[in-house]
């Protein structure tokens, strides 16, 4: 499939669903438990992504609020803002490689 054919395939809706299920990683399960969302490839795509990036840096928050004995925890709104690169890329309509966590699910074909 060429790549003019895969962007005419990504809708405006699947790009929003894409860009909200980031920084709203409730969102991102719903779209996978949603039979229309989950059936899109854009859609399955980032939703998977979202929630294992959403798992990979809460437990790093978590373990370096730890450590800090709580101050840490200063950190979650720069935290989320991190999220905000991968739903802007998302709403853009590009497939977005972070480098561990795509290549982790491509290897448990999850994505």
């Amino acid at each position: 499939m060429s790549d003019q054919t895969a962007k005419s395939e990504i809708t405006s809706d699947d790009k929003l669903w894409a860009a909200l299920g980031y920084p709203i990683a409730l969102i991102a399960l719903i779209m996978l438990l949603m039979e229309d969302k989950k059936k899109r490839p854009f859609i399955k795509f980032h939703a998977v992504q979202s929630l294992a990036l959403n798992v990979v840096i809460w437990i790093i928050l978590v373990i370096f609020t730890a450590v800090t004995l709580g101050f840490g925890g200063f950190c979650m709104p720069v935290v989320w803002l991190a999220f905000l690169w991968p739903a802007y890329e998302a709403y853009n309509g590009k497939y977005l490689e972070i480098p561990v966590v795509t290549d982790f699910l491509r290897k448990q074909n999850w994505v």
